[in-house]
């Protein structure tokens, strides 16, 4: 009779910092409480982010979100707006920031290492002030989410260098996964036409905008 799986051992938050150590002095002063020049700037030139967000119970989401460079708008020194592109209309993120207001991002530019993040509470608005910014290809978003921002740091390059994520090489990793038609006709079954729905996937990329 098989084993039941062992869960691995959780470490206390003392191990973890006894392991770790305490971080720098210049570390911890980093963090900032408003949106600078060079966090305005780093906005101004990301055309990708990730948004975490969490329900009344805890339960975590992580999205990736994206456009042309700058999609994202700093209203001022302690807020942004992000469009709402259409996507699944699934919107988890709309539904965890009605139970729960916290949000993080992770802004990306292609070929910088390091990773911008702000943290914050966040709400879902449809101000026409703000939508009209994030006007693109003469369409304007019917819906943005304000991030009132409580932290703003550059979060250093180590990740990205040891991912390799800018280096065109790390490309050839996507050589031999499988499409994502073919996943779909695993996944829900044999009866999805591979063919059909990855021209659906492609259709629906060119007609973004």
């Amino acid at each position: 009779m098989p084993h039941a799986p062992t869960r691995p051992r959780r470490v206390s938050p003392e191990e973890v910092r006894a392991l770790l150590g305490q971080p720098e002095p210049m570390v911890e002063a980093k963090v900032q409480t408003r949106i600078d020049d060079h966090f305005r700037r780093f906005i101004a030139h990301s055309p990708f982010l990730t948004m975490a967000t969490a329900d009344a119970a805890g339960r975590t989401d992580c999205s990736p979100r994206g456009d042309y460079p700058g999609f994202v708008k700093v209203l001022d020194e302690h807020t942004v707006a992000l469009p709402d592109r259409p996507g699944n209309r699934i919107a988890d993120s709309f539904r965890n920031l009605a139970e729960n207001d916290g949000v993080g991002l992770c802004f990306l530019i292609p070929g910088v290492r390091e990773v911008l993040r702000v943290n914050g509470s966040g709400y879902v608005t449809d101000e026409p002030d703000v939508l009209v910014r994030m006007r693109t290809e003469a369409k304007r978003p019917e819906l943005a989410i304000v991030v009132e921002v409580a932290e703003a740091y550059f979060h250093c390059g180590r990740a990205l260098i040891r991912s390799r994520l800018w280096d065109p090489a790390s490309q050839a990793l996507a050589e031999g996964m499988p499409s994502m038609g073919e996943v779909a006709a695993a996944q829900f079954g044999a009866d999805v036409d591979v063919g059909l729905l990855e021209r659906a996937l492609e259709d629906g990329y060119r007609n973004l905008y």
